[in-house]
């Protein structure tokens, strides 16, 4: 046979019993979802800063990180909001590659599944418990979600999952935001289908079971630039391409128009310390243009203690990238600080 069962892995509800999230952590999680859905529905105008490693490949790396933006968050959460990205999924284009801490907890040790969703829900609830703060990941397996649904506040679909149905109809039975990133092609029309597609309620299979959604009223898109069929990266963040996106908007009958814009990926064409530069490209426009401040509601950044990447070797750097190049945590710091004066 082509595949092979290795071992079956437990039920998401049983390994939320055996890593409960406490009903303290719960009512933090819940106060947090609370204040992040105001801000797209336009009840809130604090400003979204979802930010973090490429990829979490060491909980204590990590979760340092994580302690040193809430540091950050206490000093600016009249005016924004941080979300500290904790991605545990890593989509490879080719299939090679670290592809996360779910299938690897050890970068440099073979593919461990079990040992995979333990781990990045152990260090999801660590985060929570020492920083009051709950994060974003990445739905890159809507089946793996639920062993970490009841501990996440956001969730982005990659560019290369957006046209998938089933990504589509599971963001629409979460009640969380969740962000759609344009293709790869850079096609905003298929960003705003599967912002449609989620938005409304569906009957499919999820997980062996015949369920029902009601829609996500939170679904929004996440402009990541594009590449052009020579494969150059196209970015998608300039004034021109916002004030498309609103009137592409304008012309489709969806609940809560809102965008985040990646400042990395195809946007920075991966040279991570444009990403300042976009950011604040990104609040001028907004400033300028009354439509742009309502519809952008955050930036994405990828940030890590240590700027730069590195490869996966015994020797590694603490806190550095072993995915994409990122910003470095004082680049970071002064970059949160500047948002903050300047939306």
């Amino acid at each position: 046979m082509a595949m092979k069962l290795n071992k079956e892995l437990p039920l998401p509800a049983r390994l939320k019993e055996e890593y409960p999230l406490s009903p303290e952590l719960a009512a933090i999680k819940a106060q947090r979802d609370r204040e992040i859905r105001a801000v797209f529905i336009g009840e809130s105008q604090r400003f979204l800063v979802i930010v973090g490693p490429c990829s979490a490949d060491n909980e204590d790396s990590v979760c340092e990180y994580v302690s040193r933006l809430a540091k950050v968050s206490e000093k600016v959460s009249e005016k924004l909001i941080l979300i500290p990205r904790i991605y545990t999924n890593k989509p490879r284009t080719t299939g090679e590659g670290y592809k996360g801490m779910l299938h690897q907890p050890e970068p440099d040790k073979a593919p461990d599944l079990l040992g995979g969703i333990i781990a990045i829900r152990k260090m999801h609830i660590r985060a929570i418990a020492e920083t009051g703060l709950t994060a974003a990941d990445e739905m890159l397996y809507p089946e793996n979600r639920s062993y970490l649904d009841d501990l996440l506040s956001y969730e982005a679909i990659g560019a290369r999952s957006v046209e998938n149905q089933q990504h589509r109809l599971t963001a629409s039975g979460m009640d969380i935001p969740v962000g759609m990133k344009n293709p790869t092609s850079g096609d905003f029309s298929v960003m705003l289908n599967s912002v449609t597609a989620a938005q409304w309620p569906h009957t499919f299979i999820y997980r062996g079971c015949d369920v029902t959604t009601d829609g996500n009223d939170l679904a929004h898109v996440i402009l990541r630039g594009g590449v052009d069929k020579y494969g150059t990266c196209v970015p998608n963040y300039h004034y021109e391409d916002l004030v498309r996106l609103l009137e592409q908007y304008e012309k489709r009958e969806l609940k809560n128009p809102a965008a985040i814009i990646d400042a990395n990926h195809s946007n920075s064409n991966k040279q991570f310390r444009e990403q300042i530069r976009i950011v604040s490209e990104v609040l001028h426009s907004r400033r300028y243009h009354p439509g742009l401040r309502n519809l952008v509601k955050g930036v994405m950044i990828e940030s890590y203690l240590e700027e730069g990447n590195q490869p996966i070797t015994d020797h590694r750097v603490y806190g550095k990238s072993i995915t994409d190049p990122c910003l470095g945590w004082n680049d970071t710091e002064a970059l949160i600080y500047q948002i903050a004066e300047s939306v």
